[in-house]
């Protein structure tokens, strides 16, 4: 089965579709056919020079110019016959090669027939066609090959064999990862794969070929073009995605097709896994939750980060949580001087601690036990470690389990991050890093509104340090960023183990959206938030905020989970709405309305600017907090969050509920 014939099928069946072409396409085609045209003419003047030597200039003239002028016709139509021009040089092959010499045949066959009717060959050399043969496919291939060949810094890439036909499948992404699979499917003998045809999301390459396979279309004709190849005996049975990198819209929008379709969705694994020789065994990866949510990866100033990590002492509180774990992965691979792990869950600190010397075992540093809320502890480790840098991780973020328990709440997030601050200040650190959360704005929980006022006291804490004359000042930055994929307590790891049992899963309200970011993404912004040094930043108390991208809906999400695992939602898995749990809100904010947005030198980051009480007056309410926390007056508690944060929504049902003195 020809794929060149379900492409013509498919332009006839499109045939009263304009198809949009840009001028960059229009300058590429014109180019290809005045290089293609150009070399058939040098081509024909260097094959009559190699047999008729100096004599050429004296020849007869119909045979040099009348010949000249008939070689170029039939070629050029030959040319556009063939479409020549849909071979994309970067991906130059064998396959291109033989239709380049199918082309180049077809063309002196044509022209000793044209010239045999207007001269009846009268003194055409007949060694003149078999000469040309040679020299207009090296003229025509030669250049394309070379391109190829100085793109790839080498000759493998032009080389390959036919493999054995299997699993039939469809490629989405006409890029270098494409051709890669497509080359090793060649090549191996016994390779699992067949390639049918290419989609792409941009319309610039359909149309055209990579080593031989269409371009068949983009994502929206995705159901026709399946139409066709079913059609022809050759439906795909699979969908590989081949970029790296790709877009979560567009992951989310083939999942719906190749539902739709009832053909499986699978990515490559990285390009570097691929290179080289991998046997019959072809790990093709079924797509994870976290490919729905991708997006452009942002390029990072690592040098920056490197140069606030390398060589200082670096403590992490909450190290054995989600976000706390990513952040000592990722610095230990910066060469800090020395590494602090703090966690008051002993088994979470051992499991970290165990990962750093496995992962680093050079690596100097401590695991240390112990509880924020606790600030004689604090002061302690603060003195006898000495930190450079501080990342504060640590706190209660299960929204209905601070909101069952609100004193508990206060005591961690906004007592324990007060210790932690205030030791920075003391022990002389550098730099102090809070991981705030979007339920910090217009907080409908306790567990927002305590997180909102550990931005207040480090924002206030932010300008008196900026602001201090001489002498060494720490300089503490706020980063908030929503929901993290996979954390600990989060709906992703929630519906898994449904989905494990068999379901239903279980959905609060069908309107309900969150952000979502990738741990390591959110802990890669976070430390990339630790070295600017935007004016406003230097101005004191901004709040750095990741780019969250777009909102995702839980429905949505749940739906895709299932399709994931192959099933099908409210057939094989039914989700059920439990409605919404006490602090909950239906979807997040990034910013408060008294919060001017500003951007950042830095690509996916933003500011807040400040919006904060006097720090002396910040402080004696937090004293009255306090007290009111640790002698579990929980009432009084509410109260005097309401009159802290007062776009708090929360309501003190809970109250009611909870244990006595709680």
């Amino acid at each position: 089965m020809s794929v060149a014939a379900i492409a013509s099928e498919r332009n006839l069946s499109h045939g009263k579709r304009v198809s949009a072409v840009t001028g960059r396409q229009v300058q590429r085609i014109i180019v290809t056919y005045l290089h293609d045209i150009v070399m058939a003419a040098a081509a024909f003047m260097l094959s009559l020079y190699l047999r008729l030597g100096a004599e050429m200039f004296s020849y007869s003239p119909a045979v040099v110019y009348l010949g000249l002028a008939v070689f170029v016709s039939v070629s050029t139509a030959v040319f556009v016959a063939f479409r020549l021009d849909r071979a994309i040089w970067r991906y130059a092959s064998v396959c291109d090669v033989v239709q380049i010499i199918r082309a180049v045949v077809l063309a002196n066959l044509l022209f000793l027939a044209a010239l045999f009717l207007i001269t009846r060959l009268e003194d055409v050399p007949r060694s003149l066609v078999v000469i040309n043969l040679f020299i207009m496919t090296a003229m025509l291939a030669g250049p394309r090959l070379l391109y190829r060949v100085m793109k790839d810094r080498g000759i493998v890439g032009v080389l390959e064999r036919d493999g054995q036909r299997r699993v039939p499948v469809l490629l989405v992404g006409a890029g270098d990862e494409a051709d890669l699979f497509i080359r090793e499917m060649s090549r191996l003998r016994l390779a699992p794969y067949r390639v049918v045809g290419v989609v792409d999301r941009k319309p610039g390459r359909v149309g055209r070929k990579i080593r031989g396979i269409d371009v068949l279309g983009t994502f929206d004709e995705l159901p026709e073009i399946v139409r066709v190849l079913d059609e022809r005996g050759a439906r795909p049975e699979r969908m590989i995605i081949t970029p790296r990198r790709v877009d979560g819209t567009d992951v989310r929008t083939l999942l719906e097709i190749a539902d739709t379709l009832g053909i499986k969705l699978s990515r490559l694994p990285r390009l570097t896994n691929l290179e080289g020789h991998f046997g019959t065994e072809i790990e093709i990866k079924p797509i994870d939750v976290e490919d729905l949510l991708g997006r452009p990866q942002n390029v990072l100033n690592r040098d920056a980060v490197a140069a606030l990590i390398g060589g200082r002492r670096v403590l992490v509180t909450g190290a054995g949580g989600t976000i706390g774990g990513e952040l000592v992965r990722q610095i230990s691979d910066l060469g800090p001087a020395h590494l602090i792990l703090l966690d008051n869950s002993e088994y979470q600190l051992y499991e970290i601690d165990l990962e750093m010397s496995e992962r680093h075992e050079d690596q100097s540093r401590v695991a240390i036990l112990g509880d924020v809320r606790d600030r004689l502890r604090m002061s302690d480790v603060f003195r006898r470690e000495r930190p450079d840098v501080v990342f504060h991780a640590a706190a209660l973020k299960h929204v209905p389990m601070v909101e069952a328990n609100p004193n508990e709440g206060v005591l961690t997030n906004v007592v324990g991050t007060r210790n932690v601050a205030d030791a920075c200040i003391e022990a002389g650190v550098e730099a102090m890093v809070l991981i705030s959360t979007d339920k910090a704005i217009n907080p409908a929980s306790v567990m927002g509104a305590t997180k909102r006022l550990a931005e207040a006291y480090c924002q206030s804490l932010d300008i008196v340090e900026r602001r201090r004359p001489g002498g060494p000042r720490t300089r503490f930055t706020t980063v908030r960023f929503g929901n993290v994929l996979g954390s600990t307590g989060s709906v992703v790891p929630l519906f898994q183990r449904q989905l494990a049992r068999g379901g239903p899963l279980t959905v609060t309200d069908p309107e309900m959206k969150r952000y979502f970011l990738t741990v390591r993404e959110a802990v890669e912004l976070v430390l990339q938030a630790c070295t600017l040094s935007d004016p406003h930043v230097e101005e004191g108390g901004a709040i750095v905020v990741l780019d969250m991208g777009e909102p995702v809906r839980i429905l949505d999400l749940a739906r895709q989970m299932i399709r994931l695992a192959g099933l099908t939602p409210g057939v094989d898995v039914d989700i059920v709405f439990t409605g919404m749990r006490p602090g909950e809100k239906l979807y997040e904010e990034l910013f408060h309305g008294s919060e001017a947005l500003l951007p950042t030198s830095q690509t996916g980051l933003q500011l807040a600017t400040p919006r904060t009480a006097d720090h002396a007056l910040l402080s004696r309410a937090f004293d009255e907090l306090s007290e009111s926390a640790r002698n579990r007056r929980g009432e009084q508690t509410q109260i005097l969050i309401h009159r802290l944060v007062p776009e708090y929504q929360g309501d003190g049902v809970l109250l009611k509920q909870a244990q006595p003195g709680e």
